[in-house]
């Protein structure tokens, strides 16, 4: 019997979540198989699994954006329909989304009133300012009430997503990948806050992850989901990543590469190593400056150098100029000023030059910025070289010569696609990565420019994807990676340099890189050379209370 919905529930005091075989489905696809899942009140629960796996779909049913087939949802132990946000927020459910639902043009003052949903015609501005003042007092986070979203940094609109919920006192807080985009210290303090809020009784939460870190450090428990299919629940205190990554991945664990990558694989494994200080520059960026899309200076006076067997990493919150700085690098955006070499020789990133100095790029977002959608998975595999021998004979194009090719190429790659005739635009987002991933990695490669090469990837594609970038770091390949999360930079790269307000603005040795110090230059706070005195320690693994 399904409890009817009390027109004024409790709003504060944690709640005790039981998903009970929830089953959804999209037409003939099964997006969620008969999930059981239990998050106890006043617990951290975290919600592991790779893309598809159906953290969302449930999520989004707990939260009311989607309704169940089968299966029921019970809130401290009785059964209820929530057919849509508005029953979920009275029963105490509140979701923070992964991207940002602010009203621009109001103040945050505004924002934290609209999300009650009960905005009188007429506010008392006086009492309500007080009021919210009140209850920033009560939150790590200070925001100025007047500020419009327009005018924050990423970090800071992240934050006022959460205390928007924070405001209406949820007893269920369901976060989905809260920290994507703030600095190591941002991060901390956010899940800090929030951990402290469920351990006070106040809340319990449900947060989607893909960083083992935060699950060790904040989380109580852990559900990992499957193909849809709830298939494997633990304590954090019992659990290891590499475990988690076994339950997420399930017997097929990929290629070799995979499989080497998740062997004891700690949180965070340091591929680092001494780069010889007589190697050779393979890739020198010197005073490189470039516009961004308003006009303005996005990139100022760059320099950075990779060496041969080399992986540089560049770190930086979004936005302060990376996209800018790869474009412009690739050929897709102006140089106004500043000049590029590969090798000792001039690098204007034409097609030619990429072909003689063994140029390669893996650009975010691949079938947008490094893929045809309506040409065939051959045929964008051919983009680099089809006009040389042997795809070309005699001036004309060897379509058969394209196709097998590509048949290899699917193979070796893995690379799940209907046939090399297939649009490549009917592939999942993992699979474009592994066709372009197969193109620009075939023959000697001498530089080699990845951004965000596995933004929004499940983890199978992920590992895969980091194997094959340290390969070429081993055939003695200069990698310049770009990436906007911290574990990637620390697990794969030699040397990291942080990147703010279109800057180098630190370096430092990956091997031995401290989390704090990095979080600090990313965030804007340090703009030296050289890192503090006295850097705070990174916070130890938290044990389960």
């Amino acid at each position: 019997m399904i409890a009817p919905l009390d027109p004024h529930p409790r709003q504060t005091g944690a709640l005790a979540l039981d998903t009970y075989q929830l089953t959804k489905r999209f037409g003939s696809f099964t997006a969620m198989d008969s999930v059981t899942m239990r998050v106890e009140p006043g617990s951290v629960h975290a919600l592991l699994g790779e893309n598809g796996a159906g953290k969302s779909t449930l999520v989004k049913c707990v939260a009311g954006f989607q309704v169940a087939e089968e299966g029921s949802i019970l809130i401290d132990g009785r059964e209820q329909a929530i057919p849509n946000p508005i029953v979920a927020r009275a029963l105490g459910i509140g979701m923070v989304y992964q991207h940002f639902t602010l009203a621009p043009g109001m103040t945050v003052a505004e924002n934290l009133l609209l999300a009650g949903g009960q905005t009188p015609a007429v506010i008392d501005w006086k009492q309500k300012r007080a009021e919210l003042k009140e209850f920033l007092s009560t939150t790590p986070f200070s925001l100025d009430l007047d500020a419009r979203p327009s005018e924050l940094a990423a970090g800071e609109k992240q934050k006022l997503e959460l205390l928007k919920q924070l405001y209406l006192k949820p007893r269920l807080l369901i976060l989905d990948e809260p920290t994507s985009v703030l600095t190591p210290q941002e991060a901390d303090e956010v899940l800090g806050h929030v951990r402290e809020f469920a351990a006070s009784g106040m809340c319990s939460v449900l947060i989607i992850t893909h960083k083992f870190r935060e699950v060790m450090q904040y989380a109580d428990n852990v559900t990992v989901l499957r193909r849809g299919k709830a298939v494997h629940h633990c304590s954090v205190a019992g659990t290891r990543p590499a475990q988690l990554a076994a339950a997420m991945m399930g017997e097929t664990a990929g290629t070799p590469q995979v499989a080497d990558q998740l062997r004891d694989q700690p949180a965070v494994r340091s591929a680092a190593r001494a780069v010889a200080a007589d190697a050779p520059v393979a890739l020198d960026v010197a005073g490189l400056s470039a516009l961004g899309d308003r006009g303005t200076l996005a990139v100022r006076e760059l320099s950075l150098q990779v060496r041969a067997g080399e992986i540089l990493g560049v770190a930086g919150v979004s936005g302060n100029g990376q996209r800018e700085m790869v474009e412009a690098l690739v050929g897709q955006r102006p140089r106004m000023a500043g000049r590029v070499s590969v090798n000792g020789q001039p690098y204007a990133a034409t097609r030619a030059q990429n072909r003689r100095l063994k140029v390669r790029s893996l650009p975010e977002e691949p079938l947008r910025n490094a893929c045809v959608g309506d040409l065939s998975v051959a045929e964008n595999m051919a983009l680099r070289d089809f006009d040389q021998p042997p795809l070309t004979q005699g001036g004309l194009l060897r379509f058969p010569g394209w196709r097998s090719r590509a048949r290899e190429w699917i193979a070796e790659y893995g690379v799940k696609t209907q046939g090399e005739t297939a649009p490549i635009r009917s592939l999942s987002g993992g699979n474009v990565q592994r066709a372009v991933l197969a193109r620009e990695l075939a023959g000697d490669i001498a530089v080699l420019i990845a951004a965000n090469p596995v933004f929004g990837l499940d983890f199978a594609a992920v590992a895969e994807i980091h194997a094959r970038i340290l390969g070429v770091r081993e055939r003695g390949g200069a990698v310049l990676l770009i990436s906007e999360d911290l574990d990637e930079l620390l697990e794969l790269a030699d040397r990291i340099v942080v990147m703010s307000e279109g800057r180098i603005v630190y370096e430092t040795a990956a091997d031995g890189a401290e989390r704090r110090v990095l979080g600090a230059h990313m965030g804007g706070g340090e703009h030296h050379q050289h890192p503090p005195a006295e850097a705070p320690a990174e916070p130890p693994i938290r044990q389960a209370a």
